[in-house]
């Protein structure tokens, strides 16, 4: 099969790269989304090697289940060792065995096939495209937020960032908050946000500090975390999605002084996401920038790369 190869240090096209052999099922990528964590990846974080790509929308090529073949599908990324303490609690995103698409341990979608275990897909219904649905796996770790905090109505709500997971973000919390103020830096961005009634800024004046009950960090940068402890109040609550390769040291001492609630967050599940998308209540077209094929890989991430850019695919 094709697929994009990453040593570690240099990405290529592997014409003849070895189908997977795993005893799971196999999807054919129908459509792969490039998103921040893999850019990271590139630039070294998680120090993997291997095939990148963990959003994805496919079609079941070989499964066990034979009411499975022919379906189009998503898929949960993290796959357990259903042995330990975590995956017996149903908390295979925390087994310490877990493997994770196109992370750790396992190849990805930058690829024309892939595999995973039959409880990690999720049949995608008709009433949402290809497109629509490489966002499920985003959108399933903005929703993610909703399972650790209490979300209340009057809150003040600040998203730091603007790019792609911002945006699924400010939409799942504009579910219950109608309060909400994203921090960003590319006016473009910012743009379509207004529309549907979010406050934006361009940059933090004196007048935002200390002045939000819950702040989304979503930068990608260390800088969006000093941003973030600036805008929250005095035991607020910091939610923090970015996966950075930096390795400098950030300043926690805010965090201590002013009692802050910090709350580490990653993914998420499927189905609120699958959900929200087929009856309306998320909307991600406006999100969608351009698809390019495996064979120009590197001109797709070049274009991910862009700081205006939102959601890249790629098509096996």
């Amino acid at each position: 099969m094709k697929a994009t190869f990453f040593d570690g240090k240099k990405i290529t096209l592997d014409k003849n790269y070895p189908n997977p052999d795993l005893n799971e099922t196999l999807v054919r990528v129908n459509l792969a989304g490039i998103c921040g964590t893999d850019l990271e990846i590139l630039d070294g974080y998680m120090q993997y090697n291997g095939i990148l790509g963990h959003e994805f929308v496919g079609t079941v090529e070989k499964s066990d289940n034979p009411e499975m073949i022919g379906k189009r599908v998503v898929g949960e990324i993290n796959a357990g060792c259903e042995k330990c303490d975590s995956c017996i609690k149903g908390l295979q995103r925390h087994c310490s065995n877990r493997t994770v698409l196109g992370i750790l341990k396992r190849n990805g979608a930058f690829a024309e096939l892939l595999s995973l275990p039959e409880k990690n897909l999720h049949v995608i219904p008709d009433s949402i495209s290809d497109e629509q649905a490489v966002f499920v796996e985003p959108l399933a770790a903005a929703f993610e937020i909703n399972e650790q905090v209490s979300l209340k109505p009057k809150w003040n709500v600040a998203v730091v960032g603007d790019g792609r997971l911002a945006q699924l973000i400010i939409q799942v919390i504009k579910l219950t908050c109608s309060n909400i103020t994203c921090f960003g830096k590319h006016e473009n961005k910012l743009e379509g946000l207004v529309q549907s009634g979010i406050k934006i800024k361009l940059g933090i004046e004196s007048t935002d500090e200390q002045l939000f009950d819950l702040v989304v960090e979503a930068t990608g940068s260390n800088s969006g975390f000093t941003d973030t402890m600036k805008l929250v109040k005095p035991r607020g609550i910091v939610v923090l999605k970015s996966t950075i390769a930096s390795r400098e040291n950030l300043d926690l001492t805010p965090t201590i002084i002013n009692e802050i609630t910090l709350i580490g967050s990653r993914c998420g599940l499927f189905k609120p996401a699958i959900d929200a998308l087929a009856t309306g209540k998320i909307s991600v077209n406006s999100m969608i920038d351009s698809t390019f094929s495996l064979e120009n890989f590197e001109d797709a991430i070049n274009h991910a790369k862009k700081p205006d850019t939102l959601k890249v695919f790629l098509k096996p």
